[in-house]
């Protein structure tokens, strides 16, 4: 028999080439559960239906109990009588529509704006120097200081209910941009400029996709800033020509000592703010973190 025989079998089984593609492509195929419908009631819509019950309760024990005086405290069902005559008056939906409006076309010019401007500062690091710490400072100005300047400059009209929006969110989308930007691994822009996307091209195919939850998280906050800006407006400046928006209704109350129109106009804005949250960026977050397998299992 040979001394040199090579037929024994070896130490270490290495991993066939094609066992190790087939288990990457496993890692990639995995797909979380279903959640059942009743279960997600159970988890999701129960929890804050129960915690309005109990704030409507606690509001109604309050009012019973004579915490103070029912002018000052108007009890739920004469809130909800405010909305009753706005009904049959007809102006409910309109006073939702007009401050939706402007709110939503406020917040639109804000992300063309902001966009951009976050991308120089993000890249340019001259503008990140010259700019940089004025947007931050800008984020943390409040809205309704711009009130008195815009009615000046603009007068009473909706170019200056936008202007207010424009300065109260512009700030926040283009720094949440940069956030997003500096999270972005360096290997992704280095892969990026190899296979030609550079400039404009890997602006777009490179380093906003992956600064998209960054980014994502800077234009919820846009839209607050820019709903919060508007109400400022709204509550400050008085014009026929505005016509009658959630603000202006809620300052109207006021004037008029009408506690529970004053309650109805919060809980209006409060609705409008949720609502825009739940029915167009929670989806567009679950479906950006989903994809990038980012989503837990309870969200």
């Amino acid at each position: 028999m040979s001394s040199t025989d090579t037929s024994a079998p070896s130490l270490a089984k290495e991993t066939p080439p094609d066992d190790l593609g087939a288990g990457l492509d496993a890692l990639d195929a995995v797909v979380l559960p279903r959640v059942p419908l009743t279960e997600t009631l159970r988890k999701k819509v129960l929890p804050p239906v129960l915690a309005v019950l109990l704030v409507l309760g606690a509001w109604q024990l309050a009012f019973a109990l004579k915490v103070t005086d029912s002018y000052k405290l108007p009890s739920p069902g004469m809130v909800w009588q405010s909305v009753v005559d706005l009904w049959q008056a007809g102006t409910l939906f309109d006073i939702i529509w007009t401050s939706l409006w402007r709110g939503v076309s406020g917040f639109a010019a804000a992300v063309v704006i902001g966009t951009p401007i976050g991308l120089l500062v993000a890249r340019v690091k001259p503008v990140r120097t010259a700019i940089g710490p004025i947007l931050s400072g800008l984020q943390s100005l409040p809205s309704v200081a711009w009130v008195p300047a815009a009615v000046i400059w603009l007068g009473i009209n909706n170019q200056m209910m936008f202007a207010v929006i424009l300065l109260g969110a512009v700030p926040s989308i283009a720094n949440g941009l940069v956030a997003g930007i500096d999270q972005v691994p360096p290997l992704f822009l280095r892969a990026g400029r190899t296979m030609g996307a550079t400039g404009f091209a890997g602006a777009r195919h490179v380093l906003l996709p992956a600064a998209l939850p960054g980014y994502l998280a800077g234009l919820k906050q846009g839209w607050a800033f820019s709903w919060r800006s508007l109400m400022a407006a709204e509550l400050v400046a008085s014009s026929p020509d505005l016509g009658l928006g959630l603000g202006r209704y809620l300052e109207n109350q006021r004037e008029s000592n009408d506690m529970a129109g004053v309650l109805l106009g919060i809980i209006l804005i409060l609705f409008v703010g949720i609502a825009i949250d739940l029915l167009v960026f929670t989806p567009v977050e679950r479906r950006v973190l989903r994809s990038r397998g980012l989503l837990a299992n309870n969200r």
